[in-house]
């Protein structure tokens, strides 16, 4: 079996039987990663690349790990050592990359749309790994397959996503994919870092920690930063830590088999406390090693889902 479409630019273009066949064979393909020898041949000749316009240690080495786990051939770009620091245009970049006869590219960008323009522009499988604060789909795919890992389900679950709404690209994706699959999703944080609209999505609203916690079963945290994006969106850290850190006290209020996972470079003591940073970083590093398995799925699915 195969996804209707050549790329994955986002979860709004997935239907939930492509989220469940990308979640059952992330399961098959995961295995790989106990063997002596982590490979299978199913891209051997085929070559991914990554191209990054912005920094990200844990997807780009998750889908450096996937490719290579495949047997395919891996290269990195970056916009720092590319054409593009000297004025190539995206698109540009991604038609020599095409005419190198790479498979499959893979794309980070601070645009929202980026990759759905290179989607259009070159005959390629594009994959959709972050544009700005639009989407990341993969992110989402790993959040659902560790969410259904450690619960056994997701229809029906109550989700808490707290942090930064506005500038993370995975919030939106995971939401729309949680929402898909049947869970109740609550993002919780104050109002200048809430998108306008996002009710329009389908998830519920809460500006308050305690409440938009309660009773959850998962909760999802997105870092918290001062940054040029949200400068005079929040006072400080430390004021937003006051009314929004996931302590001990604050997690109380959850389910206590409440799941908690963080999207990667943890700012202890604003978004997370370290003592429940403690208890939550093996759950942690299991969503990061199954994002190697979920990339690997996405891959393999691209290329046609049929090759041994």
């Amino acid at each position: 079996m195969a996804l209707h479409s050549k790329d994955l630019l986002g979860i709004q273009e997935l239907s939930t039987d492509e989220i469940q066949l990308i979640l059952d064979t992330a399961a098959n393909l995961r295995n790989i990663a106990e063997r002596p020898i982590k490979k299978v041949p199913t891209l051997r000749g085929r070559t991914v690349a990554n191209l990054f316009y912005e920094p990200s240690t844990r997807t780009r080495i998750s889908f450096e790990l996937a490719a290579k786990r495949l047997s395919a051939d891996f290269i990195n770009i970056t916009a720092a050592t590319s054409s593009a620091a000297t004025g190539e245009t995206l698109t540009d970049t991604a038609k020599a990359v095409q005419a190198m006869q790479v498979e499959f590219l893979v794309v980070r960008h601070s645009m929202a749309g980026a990759p759905h323009q290179l989607a259009r522009e070159v005959e390629i499988s594009v994959v959709n790994a972050g544009d700005g604060p639009h989407e990341h789909p993969t992110q989402a795919l790993v959040d659902l397959f560790t969410i259904l890992d450690v619960k056994g389900y997701i229809e029906g679950l109550k989700v808490a996503i707290t942090g930064d709404h506005i500038t993370s690209p995975a919030g939106r994706s995971s939401a729309l994919a949680l929402i898909k699959m049947g869970a109740e999703v609550t993002l919780v944080g104050p109002s200048p870092l809430i998108p306008p609209g996002a009710e329009s999505i389908g998830v519920h609203v809460e500006h308050s920690m305690e409440e938009g916690i309660a009773d959850a079963d998962v909760i999802l945290l997105s870092r918290v930063e001062i940054n040029p994006d949200n400068e005079l969106r929040i006072p400080s850290l430390r004021e937003y830590a006051r009314f929004f850190c996931l302590t001990e006290t604050r997690l109380a209020l959850a389910k206590p088999d409440c799941l908690v996972l963080h999207w990667g470079s943890m700012n202890r003591g604003v978004e997370i406390a370290p003592d429940v940073a403690r208890v939550a970083e093996d759950y942690i590093a299991q969503q990061i090693t199954d994002g190697i398995a979920v990339r690997m799925a996405v891959l393999y699915l691209l290329s046609g889902g049929d090759r041994s």
